[in-house]
Protein backbone atom coordinates (compact mmCIF):
# COMPACT_ATOMS: atom_id res chain seq x y z
CA UNK A 1 0.00 0.00 0.00
CA UNK A 2 1.60 3.43 -1.22
CA UNK A 3 0.64 5.82 0.89
CA UNK A 4 3.04 9.08 0.29
CA UNK A 5 1.27 11.70 -1.09
CA UNK A 6 -2.31 10.31 -0.72
CA UNK A 7 -4.57 12.30 0.98
CA UNK A 8 -6.24 10.09 3.86
CA UNK A 9 -9.09 10.71 6.21
CA UNK A 10 -8.80 9.45 9.75
CA UNK A 11 -12.41 9.34 11.14
CA UNK A 12 -12.02 9.34 14.75
CA UNK A 13 -9.51 10.26 16.80
CA UNK A 14 -9.64 7.64 20.18
CA UNK A 15 -6.88 5.32 20.36
CA UNK A 16 -7.12 3.48 17.44
CA UNK A 17 -7.32 6.62 15.32
CA UNK A 18 -4.51 8.23 16.48
CA UNK A 19 -2.41 5.17 16.12
CA UNK A 20 -3.45 5.08 12.73
CA UNK A 21 -2.70 9.13 12.25
CA UNK A 22 0.85 8.54 13.39
CA UNK A 23 1.68 5.90 11.44
CA UNK A 24 0.27 7.66 8.10
CA UNK A 25 1.91 10.93 8.70
CA UNK A 26 5.16 8.49 9.37
CA UNK A 27 4.85 7.52 5.67
CA UNK A 28 4.12 10.59 4.32
CA UNK A 29 0.60 10.94 3.89
CA UNK A 30 -1.59 14.64 3.64
CA UNK A 31 -3.94 13.91 6.72
CA UNK A 32 -7.50 15.16 7.48
CA UNK A 33 -8.03 14.30 10.76
CA UNK A 34 -12.00 14.25 12.57
CA UNK A 35 -13.93 13.12 15.11
CA UNK A 36 -17.68 14.21 15.84
CA UNK A 37 -16.27 15.56 19.34
CA UNK A 38 -16.38 19.55 19.82
CA UNK A 39 -14.18 18.95 22.86
CA UNK A 40 -11.44 17.31 21.87
CA UNK A 41 -7.56 17.42 22.90
CA UNK A 42 -5.55 17.81 20.00
CA UNK A 43 -2.75 17.35 21.82
CA UNK A 44 -0.10 14.56 20.99
CA UNK A 45 -2.09 14.42 16.78
CA UNK A 46 0.29 15.18 14.02
CA UNK A 47 0.39 17.84 11.83
CA UNK A 48 -2.71 17.82 9.30
CA UNK A 49 -6.33 19.28 8.80
CA UNK A 50 -8.50 19.20 11.53
CA UNK A 51 -12.28 18.93 11.78
CA UNK A 52 -14.40 18.77 14.33
CA UNK A 53 -18.18 18.17 15.60
CA UNK A 54 -21.44 18.08 12.75
CA UNK A 55 -20.05 15.62 10.19
CA UNK A 56 -20.21 17.12 6.50
CA UNK A 57 -19.27 15.65 3.49
CA UNK A 58 -17.67 18.41 2.14
CA UNK A 59 -14.73 17.40 4.30
CA UNK A 60 -13.97 14.80 1.30
CA UNK A 61 -13.02 16.60 -1.15
CA UNK A 62 -9.96 15.19 -2.93
CA UNK A 63 -9.46 12.58 0.38
CA UNK A 64 -7.90 8.92 -1.16
CA UNK A 65 -8.35 7.01 1.28
CA UNK A 66 -10.30 6.76 4.54
CA UNK A 67 -9.49 5.28 7.61
CA UNK A 68 -12.00 4.79 10.04
CA UNK A 69 -12.34 3.93 14.11
CA UNK A 70 -14.00 0.53 15.36
CA UNK A 71 -16.30 3.18 17.85
CA UNK A 72 -17.44 5.34 14.17
CA UNK A 73 -20.80 3.59 13.57
CA UNK A 74 -21.89 2.15 9.65
CA UNK A 75 -24.34 4.53 8.76
CA UNK A 76 -21.71 7.63 9.70
CA UNK A 77 -22.24 10.39 7.02
CA UNK A 78 -18.75 10.22 5.99
CA UNK A 79 -18.29 6.40 5.88
CA UNK A 80 -21.84 6.15 3.76
CA UNK A 81 -20.65 8.80 1.51
CA UNK A 82 -17.29 8.16 0.94
CA UNK A 83 -18.66 4.37 0.08
CA UNK A 84 -21.10 6.66 -2.50
CA UNK A 85 -18.18 7.90 -4.53
CA UNK A 86 -15.91 5.18 -4.46
CA UNK A 87 -13.34 6.17 -2.23
CA UNK A 88 -12.42 2.91 -0.29
CA UNK A 89 -12.72 2.90 3.50
CA UNK A 90 -11.06 0.85 5.95
CA UNK A 91 -10.56 0.05 9.57
CA UNK A 92 -6.71 0.21 11.52
CA UNK A 93 -6.67 -3.24 11.51
CA UNK A 94 -6.99 -3.58 7.47
CA UNK A 95 -4.19 -0.98 7.59
CA UNK A 96 -1.83 -2.46 9.30
CA UNK A 97 -2.45 -6.07 7.79
CA UNK A 98 -0.65 -4.53 4.74
CA UNK A 99 2.47 -3.78 6.90
CA UNK A 100 2.60 -6.32 9.28
CA UNK A 101 4.93 -9.43 8.14
CA UNK A 102 4.19 -11.75 11.15
CA UNK A 103 1.68 -14.55 11.76
CA UNK A 104 -1.28 -13.17 13.16
CA UNK A 105 -3.87 -15.16 15.98
CA UNK A 106 -6.79 -13.09 15.55
CA UNK A 107 -9.64 -13.99 18.41
CA UNK A 108 -12.79 -12.85 18.43
CA UNK A 109 -16.27 -13.63 20.49
CA UNK A 110 -18.59 -12.12 22.88
CA UNK A 111 -17.43 -12.92 26.00
CA UNK A 112 -13.79 -14.02 26.58
CA UNK A 113 -11.44 -12.36 23.77
CA UNK A 114 -9.04 -10.77 26.48
CA UNK A 115 -8.77 -13.56 28.42
CA UNK A 116 -7.83 -15.66 25.44
CA UNK A 117 -5.23 -13.34 24.00
CA UNK A 118 -3.46 -12.67 26.54
CA UNK A 119 -3.14 -16.72 27.33
CA UNK A 120 -2.17 -17.15 23.85
CA UNK A 121 0.56 -14.53 24.04
CA UNK A 122 1.49 -15.64 27.52
CA UNK A 123 2.03 -19.70 26.23
CA UNK A 124 4.21 -18.11 22.95
CA UNK A 125 6.24 -15.62 25.28
CA UNK A 126 6.94 -19.13 27.36
CA UNK A 127 8.17 -21.22 24.23
CA UNK A 128 10.52 -18.01 23.97
CA UNK A 129 8.82 -16.21 21.45
CA UNK A 130 8.80 -12.65 20.94
CA UNK A 131 5.24 -11.72 20.83
CA UNK A 132 2.97 -8.64 20.34
CA UNK A 133 -0.23 -9.05 22.18
CA UNK A 134 -3.04 -6.41 21.41
CA UNK A 135 -5.80 -5.31 18.99
CA UNK A 136 -9.06 -4.63 20.97
CA UNK A 137 -7.29 -5.65 23.95
CA UNK A 138 -5.21 -2.20 24.09
CA UNK A 139 -2.49 -1.41 21.78
CA UNK A 140 -3.04 -1.15 17.70
CA UNK A 141 -2.45 -3.51 15.38
CA UNK A 142 -0.73 -0.43 13.81
CA UNK A 143 1.66 -0.27 16.26
CA UNK A 144 3.34 -3.26 15.33
CA UNK A 145 3.97 -2.23 11.77
CA UNK A 146 7.37 -1.57 12.42
CA UNK A 147 8.64 -4.23 14.62
CA UNK A 148 10.17 -7.60 13.99
CA UNK A 149 8.30 -10.23 16.04
CA UNK A 150 7.29 -13.87 15.95
CA UNK A 151 3.77 -13.81 15.69
CA UNK A 152 0.77 -11.22 16.69
CA UNK A 153 -1.83 -12.15 18.94
CA UNK A 154 -4.92 -9.49 18.79
CA UNK A 155 -8.34 -9.60 20.19
CA UNK A 156 -10.37 -8.42 17.43
CA UNK A 157 -13.86 -6.78 17.82
CA UNK A 158 -17.11 -7.33 15.09
CA UNK A 159 -16.80 -3.10 15.21
CA UNK A 160 -13.01 -3.92 13.80
CA UNK A 161 -14.49 -6.35 11.08
CA UNK A 162 -17.00 -4.25 9.80
CA UNK A 163 -14.00 -2.78 7.68
CA UNK A 164 -11.72 -5.48 6.80
CA UNK A 165 -10.79 -6.20 3.25
CA UNK A 166 -7.61 -8.10 2.51
CA UNK A 167 -7.01 -8.67 6.54
CA UNK A 168 -6.15 -12.61 7.60
CA UNK A 169 -5.36 -14.38 10.12
CA UNK A 170 -3.19 -17.32 10.42
CA UNK A 171 -4.81 -18.66 13.54
CA UNK A 172 -8.29 -17.54 14.18
CA UNK A 173 -10.27 -18.32 17.60
CA UNK A 174 -14.53 -17.68 17.44
CA UNK A 175 -15.16 -18.22 21.53
CA UNK A 176 -19.17 -17.77 21.47
CA UNK A 177 -21.65 -15.60 20.14
CA UNK A 178 -24.57 -14.26 22.47
CA UNK A 179 -26.68 -11.36 22.22
CA UNK A 180 -24.79 -7.92 22.82
CA UNK A 181 -24.28 -4.57 20.41
CA UNK A 182 -27.89 -4.42 19.77
CA UNK A 183 -27.64 -0.96 19.28
CA UNK A 184 -25.58 -1.72 16.46
CA UNK A 185 -26.53 -4.68 14.82
CA UNK A 186 -29.59 -5.82 13.61
CA UNK A 187 -29.86 -9.24 15.34
CA UNK A 188 -27.90 -12.20 16.52
CA UNK A 189 -27.57 -12.88 12.77
CA UNK A 190 -26.51 -9.45 11.87
CA UNK A 191 -23.74 -9.86 14.52
CA UNK A 192 -22.50 -13.30 13.98
CA UNK A 193 -21.97 -12.18 10.29
CA UNK A 194 -20.07 -9.39 11.26
CA UNK A 195 -17.79 -12.04 13.65
CA UNK A 196 -17.17 -14.51 11.10
CA UNK A 197 -15.21 -11.60 8.67
CA UNK A 198 -12.33 -13.20 10.30
CA UNK A 199 -12.31 -16.00 8.38
CA UNK A 200 -13.12 -14.81 5.18
CA UNK A 201 -9.56 -14.39 4.02
CA UNK A 202 -8.47 -17.50 5.36
CA UNK A 203 -6.65 -20.43 3.13
CA UNK A 204 -6.21 -24.52 3.19
CA UNK A 205 -3.01 -23.77 5.50
CA UNK A 206 -4.77 -21.72 8.06
CA UNK A 207 -6.46 -22.72 11.67
CA UNK A 208 -10.04 -21.80 12.63
CA UNK A 209 -10.54 -22.40 16.11
CA UNK A 210 -14.84 -22.95 16.98
CA UNK A 211 -16.29 -23.50 20.16
CA UNK A 212 -17.86 -26.84 19.72
CA UNK A 213 -20.60 -26.14 22.60
CA UNK A 214 -21.68 -23.08 20.83
CA UNK A 215 -24.33 -23.86 17.99
CA UNK A 216 -24.10 -20.09 16.80
CA UNK A 217 -20.31 -21.14 16.11
CA UNK A 218 -20.35 -24.49 15.81
CA UNK A 219 -21.87 -23.76 12.20
CA UNK A 220 -19.47 -22.09 10.65
CA UNK A 221 -17.28 -25.14 10.75
CA UNK A 222 -19.35 -25.95 7.05
CA UNK A 223 -17.99 -22.91 5.49
CA UNK A 224 -14.83 -22.97 6.50
CA UNK A 225 -11.49 -22.97 4.27
CA UNK A 226 -9.03 -23.29 6.81
CA UNK A 227 -8.83 -26.09 9.26
CA UNK A 228 -11.13 -26.57 11.86
CA UNK A 229 -10.24 -27.08 14.87
CA UNK A 230 -13.62 -27.87 17.32
CA UNK A 231 -13.17 -27.17 21.22
CA UNK A 232 -15.69 -27.97 23.80
CA UNK A 233 -16.08 -29.62 27.47
CA UNK A 234 -17.54 -32.74 25.91
CA UNK A 235 -15.30 -35.61 24.36
CA UNK A 236 -16.20 -35.01 20.68
CA UNK A 237 -17.74 -37.79 18.32
CA UNK A 238 -15.13 -39.57 16.29
CA UNK A 239 -13.30 -37.63 13.23
CA UNK A 240 -11.96 -34.43 12.61
CA UNK A 241 -9.40 -32.05 14.80
CA UNK A 242 -10.31 -31.55 18.36
CA UNK A 243 -9.55 -30.51 21.80
CA UNK A 244 -11.26 -31.20 25.10
CA UNK A 245 -11.88 -30.92 28.75
CA UNK A 246 -10.91 -33.77 31.59
CA UNK A 247 -10.16 -33.77 35.02
CA UNK A 248 -7.77 -31.47 35.75
CA UNK A 249 -6.65 -31.89 31.72
CA UNK A 250 -7.21 -30.70 28.78
CA UNK A 251 -6.55 -33.38 25.70
CA UNK A 252 -5.82 -33.21 21.77
CA UNK A 253 -5.93 -34.81 18.75
CA UNK A 254 -4.91 -32.96 15.74
CA UNK A 255 -3.98 -34.67 12.96
CA UNK A 256 -2.41 -37.72 14.57
CA UNK A 257 -0.57 -35.90 17.23
CA UNK A 258 -2.50 -36.41 20.42
CA UNK A 259 -1.61 -35.65 24.02
CA UNK A 260 -2.94 -34.17 27.19
CA UNK A 261 -2.27 -30.77 28.73
CA UNK A 262 -2.08 -30.78 32.64
CA UNK A 263 -4.25 -28.10 34.36
CA UNK A 264 -2.88 -28.37 37.88
CA UNK A 265 -1.51 -25.01 38.17
CA UNK A 266 -3.89 -23.36 36.52
CA UNK A 267 -6.25 -21.30 38.93
CA UNK A 268 -8.63 -19.11 37.37
CA UNK A 269 -12.85 -20.68 38.20
CA UNK A 270 -15.76 -21.62 36.07
CA UNK A 271 -16.23 -24.03 32.99
CA UNK A 272 -15.52 -20.64 30.61
CA UNK A 273 -12.02 -19.89 31.43
CA UNK A 274 -11.63 -24.36 31.28
CA UNK A 275 -13.21 -23.24 27.14
CA UNK A 276 -10.93 -19.97 27.45
CA UNK A 277 -7.85 -22.52 28.44
CA UNK A 278 -8.63 -24.75 25.39
CA UNK A 279 -9.17 -22.46 22.50
CA UNK A 280 -5.95 -20.84 23.70
CA UNK A 281 -4.16 -24.54 24.23
CA UNK A 282 -5.50 -25.10 20.68
CA UNK A 283 -4.00 -22.27 19.39
CA UNK A 284 -0.79 -23.04 20.48
CA UNK A 285 -0.70 -26.29 18.97
CA UNK A 286 -1.69 -24.84 15.85
CA UNK A 287 1.49 -22.82 16.36
CA UNK A 288 3.23 -25.77 16.54
CA UNK A 289 4.11 -25.15 20.69
CA UNK A 290 4.85 -28.30 22.81
CA UNK A 291 2.54 -29.15 25.71
CA UNK A 292 5.02 -27.91 28.81
CA UNK A 293 5.42 -24.44 26.82
CA UNK A 294 1.40 -24.38 27.24
CA UNK A 295 1.09 -25.34 30.38
CA UNK A 296 3.60 -22.77 31.93
CA UNK A 297 1.84 -20.34 30.08
CA UNK A 298 -1.31 -21.37 31.58
CA UNK A 299 0.39 -21.62 34.87
CA UNK A 300 1.52 -17.79 34.69
CA UNK A 301 -1.94 -16.35 33.88
CA UNK A 302 -3.12 -14.48 36.39
CA UNK A 303 -6.83 -12.99 35.94
CA UNK A 304 -7.39 -9.76 34.11
CA UNK A 305 -8.67 -6.21 35.89
CA UNK A 306 -12.71 -6.17 36.23
CA UNK A 307 -12.95 -9.97 34.87
CA UNK A 308 -14.29 -12.01 37.94
CA UNK A 309 -11.49 -9.95 39.72
CA UNK A 310 -11.49 -10.47 43.90
CA UNK A 311 -11.19 -7.41 45.35
CA UNK A 312 -11.04 -8.25 49.37
CA UNK A 313 -12.89 -10.53 51.33
CA UNK A 314 -14.64 -8.70 54.58
CA UNK A 315 -16.64 -9.91 57.53
CA UNK A 316 -16.18 -13.35 55.57
CA UNK A 317 -18.19 -11.64 52.75
CA UNK A 318 -16.51 -12.17 49.14
CA UNK A 319 -16.53 -8.75 46.95
CA UNK A 320 -15.98 -9.63 42.69
CA UNK A 321 -15.38 -7.26 40.47
CA UNK A 322 -16.63 -7.97 37.22
CA UNK A 323 -17.22 -4.33 35.39
CA UNK A 324 -16.05 -6.07 32.07
CA UNK A 325 -19.69 -8.36 32.23
CA UNK A 326 -21.11 -5.89 29.70
CA UNK A 327 -23.85 -8.60 28.60
CA UNK A 328 -26.04 -11.14 29.96
CA UNK A 329 -24.01 -13.92 28.85
CA UNK A 330 -20.98 -12.44 30.76
CA UNK A 331 -22.94 -12.40 33.87
CA UNK A 332 -24.17 -15.79 33.57
CA UNK A 333 -20.83 -17.19 32.99
CA UNK A 334 -19.72 -14.85 36.38
CA UNK A 335 -22.40 -16.51 37.89
CA UNK A 336 -21.83 -20.00 37.20
CA UNK A 337 -18.00 -19.08 38.41
CA UNK A 338 -18.88 -17.56 42.05
CA UNK A 339 -19.89 -19.09 45.32
CA UNK A 340 -23.79 -18.73 46.18
CA UNK A 341 -25.12 -16.60 47.87
CA UNK A 342 -24.56 -13.71 45.66
CA UNK A 343 -25.87 -10.18 46.02
CA UNK A 344 -25.68 -9.22 42.41
CA UNK A 345 -25.21 -5.80 41.38
CA UNK A 346 -25.51 -4.67 37.28
CA UNK A 347 -27.13 -2.10 35.54
CA UNK A 348 -25.91 0.54 33.29
CA UNK A 349 -26.96 1.51 29.75
CA UNK A 350 -29.16 -0.85 28.37
CA UNK A 351 -27.49 -2.62 24.69
CA UNK A 352 -30.74 -3.90 23.50
CA UNK A 353 -30.45 -7.48 24.11
CA UNK A 354 -32.71 -9.88 25.96
CA UNK A 355 -32.39 -10.23 29.90
CA UNK A 356 -34.68 -13.28 30.05
CA UNK A 357 -31.37 -16.10 30.39
CA UNK A 358 -30.25 -14.56 33.81
CA UNK A 359 -33.89 -15.16 35.49
CA UNK A 360 -32.54 -18.89 35.80
CA UNK A 361 -29.11 -18.63 37.47
CA UNK A 362 -31.01 -15.36 39.63
CA UNK A 363 -33.57 -17.95 41.26
CA UNK A 364 -30.86 -20.56 41.74
CA UNK A 365 -27.69 -18.37 43.07
CA UNK A 366 -28.49 -14.80 44.09
CA UNK A 367 -30.42 -13.86 47.10
CA UNK A 368 -31.06 -10.30 45.99
CA UNK A 369 -30.12 -8.17 42.22
CA UNK A 370 -29.30 -4.72 43.19
CA UNK A 371 -30.19 -2.86 39.91
CA UNK A 372 -28.72 0.59 38.90
CA UNK A 373 -28.00 3.13 36.52
CA UNK A 374 -30.02 3.85 33.49
CA UNK A 375 -31.31 0.56 32.75
CA UNK A 376 -32.03 -0.63 35.92
CA UNK A 377 -36.24 0.02 35.38
CA UNK A 378 -36.32 -2.27 32.31
CA UNK A 379 -33.98 -4.55 33.83
CA UNK A 380 -35.88 -4.92 37.22
CA UNK A 381 -39.07 -5.18 35.03
CA UNK A 382 -37.42 -8.35 32.90
CA UNK A 383 -36.42 -10.28 36.25
CA UNK A 384 -39.28 -9.53 38.32
CA UNK A 385 -40.22 -12.96 40.46
CA UNK A 386 -36.77 -14.60 39.82
CA UNK A 387 -35.14 -13.10 42.70
CA UNK A 388 -35.64 -10.01 45.24
CA UNK A 389 -34.92 -7.00 43.69
CA UNK A 390 -33.71 -3.43 44.47
CA UNK A 391 -33.29 -0.34 42.52
CA UNK A 392 -30.99 2.41 42.97
CA UNK A 393 -29.38 4.85 41.00
CA UNK A 394 -25.73 5.00 41.60
CA UNK A 395 -23.17 2.20 42.38
CA UNK A 396 -22.25 4.00 46.18
CA UNK A 397 -25.65 2.87 47.00
CA UNK A 398 -25.46 -0.25 45.59
CA UNK A 399 -22.27 -1.30 47.23
CA UNK A 400 -23.40 0.31 50.80
CA UNK A 401 -26.71 -1.63 50.40
CA UNK A 402 -24.93 -4.82 49.78
CA UNK A 403 -22.66 -4.35 52.36
CA UNK A 404 -25.82 -4.05 54.76
CA UNK A 405 -27.91 -7.31 53.64
CA UNK A 406 -24.83 -9.47 53.06
CA UNK A 407 -23.59 -11.85 55.77
CA UNK A 408 -20.69 -14.23 56.16
CA UNK A 409 -20.62 -16.47 53.44
CA UNK A 410 -22.03 -14.50 50.60
CA UNK A 411 -20.44 -13.55 47.64
CA UNK A 412 -21.26 -9.60 46.21
CA UNK A 413 -20.22 -10.01 42.49
CA UNK A 414 -20.82 -7.21 40.44
CA UNK A 415 -21.36 -7.62 36.98
CA UNK A 416 -23.20 -4.99 35.09
CA UNK A 417 -24.97 -6.68 31.89
CA UNK A 418 -24.96 -3.06 30.58
CA UNK A 419 -22.18 -1.03 28.96
CA UNK A 420 -21.20 1.61 31.69
CA UNK A 421 -21.56 4.74 29.91
CA UNK A 422 -24.49 6.40 31.79
CA UNK A 423 -22.15 6.85 34.81
CA UNK A 424 -18.66 6.60 33.61
CA UNK A 425 -16.24 6.73 31.05
CA UNK A 426 -15.62 2.88 30.46
CA UNK A 427 -15.87 -0.22 32.26
CA UNK A 428 -12.14 0.21 33.85
CA UNK A 429 -13.44 3.60 35.84
CA UNK A 430 -17.09 1.47 36.89
CA UNK A 431 -14.58 -1.06 38.34
CA UNK A 432 -11.82 0.75 39.64
CA UNK A 433 -14.58 3.14 41.92
CA UNK A 434 -16.41 -0.30 43.35
CA UNK A 435 -13.11 -1.38 44.14
CA UNK A 436 -12.25 1.71 46.29
CA UNK A 437 -16.13 1.73 47.47
CA UNK A 438 -15.61 -2.26 48.31
CA UNK A 439 -11.89 -1.11 50.15
CA UNK A 440 -13.00 1.84 51.98
CA UNK A 441 -15.73 -0.79 54.09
Amino acid sequence: MELKGKRVMVVGLGVSGRAAARFLDARDAALLLTDKKTDLMTDGLPAGEVHLGVENAAWLKGVDLVVTSPGIARDSVLLREAQQRGIPVIGELELASNFVKAPIIGITGTNGKSTVTTMVGDMLKAAGKNVFVGGNLGTPLIEAADHEVDALVIEVSSFQLEWIEKFRAHVGIHLNLTDDHFERYRDLDDYGRAKARLFENQGAGDFAILNRDDPNVWKLRHTMRARVIGFGLSTPSAGGDAIWAGAEQIFFDLNRRRGRIDLARFKLPGRHNLGNAMAAAAAALAMELEPLAIEAGLASFKPLSHRIEMVREWRGIKFIDDSKGTNVGAVVEALEAVRAPVILIAGGVDKGGDYAPLRKPLTEKVKLAILIGAARDKMSAALDGSTSIEVVEKLAGAVSRAAEVAVAGDTVLLSPACSSFDQFKDYAQRGNLFKELVRAL
